[in-house]
């Protein structure tokens, strides 16, 4: 497995991986995957076997983006390393990619952030999501509605 960043050649697949995680991912459109792969702080691919088996990517604060989760971070933290989206292929999971991916965003934060912060669904809920991410040390902050009552989310945390 090698993790890289994000080329141009590599957004329709990602947006494939990403179509096909939705609920668990929300669905976005190729542009704003392209504003993502352009303003993003982590933007990265595993690739497995020649293919994109999962992506992450990853903000800091101070960027004109409309999410209400990650406004509430901004709102709520001096600084964080922000997961936006996570999604690993099916045909890949549980060979320790998601895993990987969250190391290296950790890495890229380390010695400028002390936080690293991320929602899960728990309406509807993705109760795979959880328990990985309570495994690995981060604990909820907070819940919120969002999508007009359709959906709620755990606010988590994880100190570096």
């Amino acid at each position: 497995m090698q993790i890289t960043d994000i080329s141009r050649h590599d957004l329709d697949d990602v947006f494939r991986l990403n179509d096909d995680s939705v609920p668990h991912v929300s669905r976005i459109n190729s542009a704003e995957m392209e504003w993502f792969a352009s303003n993003a702080h982590y933007f990265r691919v595993v690739r497995h076997e020649g293919q994109v088996a999962g992506f992450l990517i990853g903000l800091r604060p101070g960027l004109p983006y409309r999410s209400p989760n990650y406004r509430w971070f901004s709102e709520n933290y001096r600084d964080f390393g922000y997961i936006d989206r996570v999604a690993v292929s099916a045909a890949t999971r549980r060979m320790g990619i998601a895993s990987r991916l969250y190391q290296d965003f950790a890495e890229s934060l380390k010695g400028e952030v002390e936080i690293m912060t991320c929602e899960v669904n728990i309406r509807p809920p993705n109760e795979s999501s959880m328990r990985y991410h309570e495994q690995h040390g981060f604990v909820r902050v907070a819940t919120q509605e969002t999508e007009g009552g359709k959906k709620e989310v755990a606010l988590l945390e994880k100190e570096l």
